[in-house]
């Protein structure tokens, strides 16, 4: 894992998105939606739902608002129905793709998706042509300053709860679990105070591509940028080495 630690960028996106809450807080409220929805609206007895109040706590989501979207979609039976979809595609010199959607609207948000890899010069592929390249992992950040714990006691507690590999970078810890153990590692690591500025089920990159042209890096920024405002977007994984 060591040197391709994504806390810069998880900053970098982060600070868009201080920008931007209406997009973050528009992506989670779907996220809730969907959880209340597969599993109720009580999170003590759904692990999906503790997870996506994880993430909008992460996001300075306000906990009334959380309350909110969980309230409205457990009362409400005729809400709008989101569905699942993923695309993948590449983007200048093979730079390898994924978009995961929920959406109410395949048609709107294909015709999007599409013409955002057209406008940066890539193209959507078929489904599995380069999440092969990808690791489904938990992958759970820790910013070394907002933690005061030491680096052998948080391995400790996320070895113990089922984590798979702990990694030390410069400004981060990086845990990775399988997919199937990462809320039991993040509930581990919450219940010990341990602030996250990051928690997500992620797709890892098996290797990194290198853009050295300029216009294949605006080109593929071009791309990145238009999936980033689109709401129907919820995550973008790509194997650029920024």
């Amino acid at each position: 894992m060591s040197g391709h630690s994504k806390f810069a960028n998880i900053k970098h996106k982060k600070e868009k998105n201080d920008a931007k809450k209406g997009k973050i807080f528009t992506v989670i409220g779907r996220e809730i939606a969907v959880a209340v929805k597969e599993g109720g609206p009580d999170p003590a007895n759904n692990s999906k739902l503790r997870d996506v109040i994880a993430k909008a706590k992460a996001n300075n989501m306000p906990n009334d608002t959380i309350e909110r979207g969980i309230k409205k979609a457990a009362g409400d039976a005729s809400a709008v129905n989101y569905e699942t979809i993923t695309y993948e595609g590449y983007g200048p010199n093979g730079v390898a793709i994924i978009v995961d959607a929920l959406t109410d609207n395949k048609n709107r948000t294909a015709s999007n998706v599409r013409n955002a890899f057209t406008k940066g010069y890539g193209n959507v592929g078929t489904p599995g042509c380069v999440s092969y390249m990808f690791d489904k992992k938990g992958q759970i950040i820790i910013d070394k300053e907002e933690c005061e714990m030491d680096a052998d006691d948080i391995m400790m507690i996320a070895l113990d709860a089922g984590a798979e590999d702990f990694a030390e970078e410069e400004d981060s810890f990086e845990i990775i679990t399988e997919p199937d153990d990462f809320s039991a590692v993040r509930e581990a690591l919450e219940a010990e105070g341990i602030p996250m500025a990051d928690a997500n089920v992620s797709m890892i990159p098996q290797t990194y591509v290198e853009l050295t042209d300029e216009t294949d890096i605006k080109n593929l920024q071009r791309t990145l940028d238009m999936l980033d405002e689109d709401d129907d977007v919820q995550e973008v994984y790509h194997n650029w080495d920024e």
